[in-house]
């Protein structure tokens, strides 16, 4: 029997609207797709710092199903928004190894879905491409573009969606046989984690952003000027009765405009870490109103912020506070679904006959690969970790409020109640 003694992760997990073996190529296309990245372009002539390499070439093979290298080589442009030429031999090596393991463990979660009979029907394909095309909040002609500009076609992107659906459909399979905790022991893991139940003393937010940066085709703030004009039309509307969900669902160049500009509750102590100082003491301060706005400029970017609710102290919750059990047994039953999916997957991985000739070639020429970069190299390592990515599903909140901004305002921290 595992017993849970880290709360803060049993959070995380419950901060992940999708489990982590959703497949790799799919997240890499819908995260370019929902935000504009800039345009890579279709050319494969070009791929990193080995222009010869035969992308018909298969990187792998999962049970003698060939992943090629062309759908490695894909994804690694796409996150290095083109500048891949730009790695050195040995980083570009690092990034294909690491994308290639995610693209196999994806080819064989799908297998494992068409065994399973989990593979969606064509309507269910075509309802989820449409949801995909109306949160890119994109007409048809700008997502079409952008497809393009990834090296995709509609039908390659279908294809993505299908086999996400397939892995979706198999994770509630196999999570169907979790069972409720029982009161004992969400008793045990309440009086075991009490200080995590506190609702800290802080905010609820909601926010619109206004990016200047040229994030590609479609994209009408593409400098500080248009940003500005932008974001004061915005506030205008807001000013005139407007619905700040409906605007930030629109007009958002954030990722939480997916969940109409929630970015759900952050503490004081977490505002501090991560807001300019002036923005956290007028979000605190009393004479401040819920449902005031507060215009701001934050890590580069125009931020617009609803105070949706306010906290002015730290609220102690026992079990018998109403939702308080709930979310025990909730933050329970997540944590052992993501347990047991994680199980599964690392199974399938044992089971499955796979081949990674790229791993292959490093380990019959381990001294190939050079670390020095071209020299007009001056772009960092692309962050080849495609669970980073951003998230397809409509429903997935930003995450940790924690971690510092990186361009992103201070998101959902996924304390129980603590959003609520």
């Amino acid at each position: 029997m595992i017993k849970i003694v880290n709360f803060e992760g049993v959070k995380a997990i419950v901060r992940k609207a999708n489990f982590t073996i959703i497949g790799t190529a799919f997240l890499a296309v819908a995260a370019f797709i929902l935000s504009g990245c800039p345009g890579t372009g279709g050319d494969n002539s070009n791929r990193g710092s080995n222009p010869t390499i035969d992308l018909n070439e298969a990187a792998a093979t999962v049970n003698g199903k060939p992943i090629k290298l062309e759908e490695v080589e894909r994804i690694i442009k796409q996150q290095a928004q083109g500048q891949e030429s730009k790695l050195s031999p040995l980083e570009l090596a690092q990034a294909r190894l690491q994308v290639l393991q995610e693209l196999i463990q994806s080819e064989v979660l799908y297998q494992k879905a068409e065994a399973e009979a989990t593979v969606p029907t064509e309507e269910e394909v075509t309802n989820e491409l449409n949801r995909l095309k109306t949160s890119s909040g994109k007409s048809q002609e700008e997502f079409e573009k952008d497809l393009k500009a990834a090296n995709e076609t509609e039908a390659s992107l279908r294809d993505k969606v299908k086999k996400q659906l397939a892995v979706k459909k198999l994770e509630e399979k196999i999570t169907g046989k979790v069972e409720p905790p029982k009161d004992s022991e969400i008793d045990a893991f309440y009086n075991g984690n009490k200080q995590a139940f506190v609702k800290k003393k802080g905010v609820k937010l909601a926010a619109i952003v206004v990016d200047p940066a040229n994030n590609g085709e479609g994209d009408t703030t593409i400098d500080e000027q248009s940003a500005v004009l932008r974001g004061n039309e915005i506030i205008k509307q807001l000013q005139a009765g407007e619905d700040f969900a409906k605007i930030a669902r629109e007009k958002s160049e954030d990722q939480s405009r997916l969940q109409s500009g929630d970015l759900g509750y952050v503490s004081e102590e977490e505002m501090k870490q991560t807001f300019p100082q002036q923005v956290t003491a007028t979000l605190m301060n009393p004479q401040f109103k819920v449902g005031q706005i507060l215009p701001t400029p934050m890590q580069g970017k125009f931020y617009i912020f609803k105070l949706q609710e306010r906290s002015d102290k730290d609220e102690e919750r026992t079990l018998e506070t109403p939702g308080v059990r709930q979310e025990a047994t909730n933050l329970l039953i997540n944590a052992r679904k993501q347990l047991l999916v994680q199980s599964y997957a690392a199974v399938a991985m044992n089971e499955a006959k796979i081949v990674n000739n790229l791993a292959q070639k490093v380990v019959a020429n381990p001294n190939d690969l050079s670390g020095a970069r071209p020299a007009s190299a001056d772009t960092p390592k692309p962050e080849t970790n495609t669970n980073a990515a951003t998230p397809a599903n409509a429903n997935t909140k930003p995450a940790n409020a924690n971690a510092k901004v990186d361009n992103k305002p201070p998101a959902n921290t996924a304390k129980p109640n603590a959003n609520k």
